[in-house]
């Protein structure tokens, strides 16, 4: 199975398991963090982007001051895949890491 492969229902449930602050939206995954600043909001999205660009996989990402929200799926499979259960992983850590 590529990392690229849609996942299942059952899969999905699973991987958000250890994702408690993703959300699934039909055939995306979404998260909202709330940054103590827009400086570290900015730092949040410039180390994402970084992981992100590294990967060749890049989430959509929404700036409002300190709020970002995060939408990922990968478009090029028509859903969910093992890579946005990955960039999650990552985001949740360059969360933690400007907390």
């Amino acid at each position: 199975m590529s990392i690229r492969d849609l996942l299942n229902d059952e899969q999905i449930t699973a991987g958000l398991l250890a994702l408690p602050e993703w959300r699934r939206e039909g055939g995306s995954l979404t998260r909202t963090v709330q940054a103590k600043n827009f400086p570290a909001a900015i730092r949040i999205v410039v180390a994402v982007a970084e992981e992100a660009e590294g990967m060749d996989h890049h989430p959509d990402i929404d700036i409002r001051w300190r709020t970002l929200h995060f939408t990922l799926s990968t478009h090029s499979s028509g859903g969910i895949t093992a890579l946005d259960l990955k960039l999650a992983s990552l985001i949740d850590a360059s969360v933690e890491a400007e907390a």
